[in-house]
């Protein structure tokens, strides 16, 4: 691998950037390629592909093969609220491959004998969000149904650009979170992004349910995210 090809895999893979590496199979060449890089044809195609599904492999574009090597960050999914349903949805996340992280500054929800094995913060989300902030690559479901605990972390995924940001709550509840978003100067093109009522459509009723539908919505938007496209070529 050239050098420069690998210290410019090592950065972007440092700040949780999606990044492949392209090999020319007929002469041993390689390139660096990141997620909304401008690639044209075929190869263009396999590498928004790659992006999207994680997985590496030979492609043949333009009559030539390639090694398409494709490094996703982990995704990330932070949930507001040690409540009944991150109970469910934390084992699954994780069987799933996401790094899970849950926050709520109620002590008695957030208790590690609660959520055994997973990242837990009791503590407010502002706190927490400071040092870990929030990316592209990170999900965000807000479950508590405290305007106070909610809200923030709400803002801070769309400013970070979510792939996926949820909030549990009925339409009335979610109207009056959609004013308090506009009062603090979230565009409503941002807000109208949030998925609420939480979750897929199947009817769920119980905890364990409605954490199987949220996480398939998640998993949705991961699998069929839009992957923007830099002007420059490559």
């Amino acid at each position: 691998m050239d050098p420069l090809s690998l210290k410019k895999l090592n950065a972007a893979r440092a700040a949780r950037r999606a990044i492949a590496l392209v090999t020319d199979l007929s002469d041993g060449r390689d390139r660096i390629v990141e997620e909304g890089d401008q690639v044209a044809g075929d190869l263009g195609a396999a590498l928004e592909k790659a992006f999207r599904t994680g997985k590496s492999g030979v492609t043949e574009a333009e009559g030539r093969e390639f090694f398409i090597n494709v490094h996703l960050p982990p995704p990330r999914l932070v949930v507001i609220g040690a409540v009944h349903i991150s109970q469910a949805m934390a084992p699954m996340a994780k069987l799933a491959g996401y790094d899970v992280e849950v926050i709520d500054p109620r002590t008695a929800f957030a208790t590690p004998e609660r959520f055994e094995g997973v990242q837990l913060d009791a503590e407010w989300p502002e706190e927490v969000l400071k040092t870990r902030p929030l990316d592209a690559y990170c999900a965000l479901c807000a479950i508590t149904h405290d305007p106070k605990i909610d809200d923030y972390p709400l803002k801070a995924a769309l400013e970070a650009k979510c792939f996926y940001v949820g909030a549990l709550g009925s339409r009335k509840t979610h109207g009056k979170r959609v004013e308090r978003l506009l009062a603090e100067g979230v565009p409503q093109e941002a807000i109208d992004t949030i998925a609420a009522p939480i979750g897929l459509d199947i009817g769920a009723s119980s905890p364990a349910e409605i954490a199987v539908a949220v996480l398939a919505q998640v998993i949705q938007a991961f699998r069929k995210r839009e992957i923007a496209t830099r002007m420059a070529a490559v």
